[in-house]
């Protein structure tokens, strides 16, 4: 994934349900992003999954999605991996600088990797959403089950109608959580199971594609 791409953190939408409505339902929804520039800034990074160095963000020209590249994610249980190998996490903290008049939503988040899972064991995907200063968390995940050896992809998505709009005319860090967690099952103990985010050229690549709206006049 091109890393000019990123464009970060809104991902709230994706949890409609733990937010209440932020923004005016009476304001037009646009398609097309404002043109002004905006900018994502990663506050921090902290995980498992993302050590110091291993993950980066990205806006893409049109301002429609943003990605998020790791380099060194992955969960793994057996053959000798280390115990505490089975679940990688990595949180990241993103301050979205919106323009003037206008807040966004996350529609959509695509997640994609490898996963080599023996018969017997398993895996989730999962992602956690949430605003800085809101006690409400809400996550999404996707199982998997061996035998599996193949590409994976899973999709995150919310309709229009339940959008969660970031606040109008504050800036808050968009809080995004996510998860690889591999189980052994009944699957050998001498056999290796692992579950990685990753795209074609081995980076780990994770697409969040926004919806803006004008926001109502003062």
């Amino acid at each position: 994934m091109a890393r000019g791409l990123f464009l970060g953190g809104a991902i709230a939408a994706l949890v409609a349900t733990a937010f209440p409505a932020q923004a005016s339902t009476s304001s037009p929804i646009f398609t097309d992003p404002p043109p002004d520039k905006i900018i994502i800034k990663v506050a921090t990074v902290n995980g498992s999954g993302c050590p110091l160095g291993t993950a980066a963000v990205a806006v893409s020209p049109d301002n429609t999605a943003f990605t998020v590249t790791y380099s060194d994610y992955l969960a793994q249980v057996g053959g000798g991996a280390p115990s505490t190998a089975f679940r990688k996490n990595c949180q990241l903290s993103l301050n979205v600088h919106v323009p003037g008049g206008f807040t966004y939503a996350i529609a959509s988040a695509d997640y994609r990797g490898f996963a080599s899972l023996k018969s017997g064991a398993n895996a989730t995907q999962k992602a956690s959403y949430y605003f800085q200063g809101s006690p409400d968390t809400a996550s999404r995940s996707h199982p998997f089950n061996g035998p599996y050896e193949d590409n994976w992809q899973a999709t995150d998505e919310t309709d229009w109608a339940q959008l969660v709009w970031a606040p109008c005319g504050e800036e808050r860090n968009f809080n995004i959580n996510t998860e690889l967690r591999v189980n052994r099952g009944t699957s050998p103990t001498s056999s290796t199971s692992f579950m990685t985010m990753d795209s074609t050229d081995g980076d780990i690549s994770t697409i969040y594609h926004m919806a803006w709206k004008e926001c109502p006049a003062k």
